[in-house]
């Protein structure tokens, strides 16, 4: 699908979510469309499965009760990456709280998740891109599994981090080197 009909649909599917009559049945559509790129987005951030499906549910409830407050500046799925992010972050946090950890210890934490991860498949490269992908600092994260995995561009991207698309760049590139590095590391 081209980006110009996906902003036409988003465009349309806002204006039935604004409708009474029309809203719940363009919030099923919004779940059906939106579900599974943002699980995946928050799966990439807190890596268990158990934790993105809370964190997907609490980011449609939460954009559910904030129908009214979207005023339509951004797309609809910019808006709702928005809620996702800051719901996983929100999230992160907690946990760092939590389990007492620091930055780096949360990161151990994170690769020992995808270790541990059931639902990981057994092919050795995905898991070693994942850790390194986990040991990455937090923005660098999101700036790389977005772009990577998302191939969402850095304008988008720009939008829903309310970070300058020269940052983000600079972001995705230090990001690429880390993981470079990870790899020659455990090489």
């Amino acid at each position: 699908m081209a980006a110009d009909d996906k902003i036409k649909e988003d465009f349309e599917l806002t204006e039935r979510l604004r409708d009474p009559d029309q809203s719940r049945a363009a919030f099923t559509e919004v779940i059906a469309r939106y579900s599974r790129p943002l699980y995946w987005q928050i799966r990439r951030m807190v890596q268990r499965h158990e934790d993105a499906d809370d964190l997907l549910q609490n980011t449609f409830m939460k954009a559910w009760s904030s129908l009214d407050a979207f005023r339509g500046d951004a797309r609809l799925g910019t808006w709702l990456y928005k809620i996702a992010i800051n719901e996983s972050l929100t999230f992160l946090e907690k946990e760092r709280k939590r389990l007492n950890l620091s930055i780096d210890d949360q990161e151990r934490n994170l690769i020992e998740a995808i270790e541990a991860d059931p639902f990981t498949d057994g092919d050795e490269i995905k898991r070693k891109l994942r850790a390194a992908i986990a040991s990455l600092p937090e923005k660098q994260r999101i700036v790389f599994n977005m772009r990577y995995y998302d191939e969402m561009k850095y304008e988008e991207m720009s939008r829903v981090l309310g970070t300058s698309v020269g940052a983000l760049k600079a972001s995705y590139h230090l990001a690429i080197k880390k993981i470079e590095h990870f790899f020659e590391e455990t090489d």
